[in-house]
Formats: structure tokens, sequence, C-alpha cells
């Protein structure tokens, strides 16, 4: 069984999981602007919710830090920069396949 956990790479805007230390895919993703960037440190995903709606796409997974989450997006243009208020955002095929992947209390690393 594997064990995963996912990386957010800020600088490079791509988030990787991995199982133990190798990567097995990696997606590109949006992350916050400059007035609201997305947080850096250590998380875990707390809840998932399938079709949320709106601007969270086709898939939620909300974070052990209130209000940020990694989600689908209704803005495929925005993937690939900073426009977020925080969260990340992923093509919604992406999260689709990440979310069928990590359980909840998966570990979420975020670096600059």
């Amino acid at each position: 069984m594997p064990n995963y956990r996912i990386i957010v790479d800020l600088s490079d805007r791509n988030l990787y999981l991995l199982d133990v230390n190798t990567v097995v895919r990696s997606f590109p993703v949006g992350v916050g602007k400059m007035l609201t960037k997305t947080p850096k440190g250590e998380y875990t995903i707390i809840n998932k919710e399938p079709n949320p709606g709106g601007p969270f796409g086709a898939f939620w997974m909300g974070l052990s830090k209130p209000h940020y989450g990694i989600h689908g997006t209704n803005v495929p243009s925005s993937i690939g920069r900073e426009v977020s208020h925080g969260c990340i955002r992923m093509y919604n095929e992406d999260v689709l396949q990440l979310a069928a992947l990590v359980p909840i209390h998966t570990r979420v690393t975020i670096r600059p």
C-alpha cells in the first residue's frame, strides 16, 4: 500500500505526489497572489468534497489550515499563475486523479 504525501512547491507552481520519498506524479497548480499568498507549512487533508461548485471546480480537499484547500477550478487559464486567494488550484481532471489516490489525513507540505 502506498504511503502518499504531497509537496506543493510555490516557486515552480507544481504539486508533487510522493510515495515515501519518490515522486510518482506532478501537476501544475495555481497559487495565491501577492496579497493573499498560499500559506507555507505542514498541513493535512481533513475533508474531501466532490462537485463543490463555482470557483472550486470538480473537487475540494480541505486542509488542516481553515479556509484553505486543494481544489479544481472553473478558470483553467489560472493554472500556473499567482491568482488565488491562497488555495491551491488544479485542473479539474488533475484534482480528480489526485483525490482518487490520496486519503484523508494525507500530509501536505507547502514550501517556498
